[in-house]
């Protein structure tokens, strides 16, 4: 039995988690199952925001989390599943280390036939300066302090995204976009 969570009903819920720190504690992963359709991207940006600011994430922090993870997702309906509405697509929030987190990840889960990352057109080359797309992973890579890209052992491919927890600024990336300062 599938059910279905409205952004209203997240809102209430962490409006009932007394601790956000706690929540993060006692969870080790939120994970969203999704039909490969472009409707499933407000849901996925409404809990991508709630996650970031559980974690303690700014506006501008959850914002560039909150791209990265919409890329992502957009990448894996269009590219990855074709559009295919009967494909799923998988996302799971969470933090590391479970008991003291210093960083989230975002994996993403498609079920198509995967690509080999090393083939990903430069988009700043010259040649694909003007084309209206092929940035995803460019923007991924920008606002995030890690990701990483293969073929899942079930099939698909898995992304996996990171990005340093406000107050652990060890971050190679601590001067980007959404890093914490």
């Amino acid at each position: 039995m599938e059910r279905t969570i409205t952004p209203a009903k997240l809102d209430r819920f962490w409006g009932l988690c007394n601790s956000r720190r706690q929540v993060m504690k006692d969870a080790s992963s939120v994970r969203l199952e999704l039909f490969s359709v472009f409707e499933a991207l407000e849901f996925v940006q409404v809990v991508s925001d709630r996650i970031g600011e559980m974690a303690g994430f700014d506006e501008d922090g959850m914002h560039w989390v909150g791209v990265s993870v919409r890329e992502c997702v957009v990448n894996a309906i269009k590219h990855g599943n074709r559009e295919d509405p009967s494909k799923r697509v998988t996302v799971e929030f969470g933090f590391t280390p479970r008991t003291d987190p210093n960083e989230m990840y975002v994996r993403v889960l498609d079920e198509g036939e995967g690509f080999d990352p090393v083939e990903i057109a430069d988009p700043l080359a010259p040649e694909n300066i003007l084309k209206s797309s092929g940035r995803g992973i460019f923007f991924m890579r920008s606002f995030m302090d890690d990701v990483s890209m293969h073929r899942a052992p079930q099939g698909g491919m898995e992304v996996h995204l990171v990005k340093k927890l406000p107050g652990h600024a060890d971050s190679a990336l601590a001067e980007s976009p959404g890093s914490p300062s």
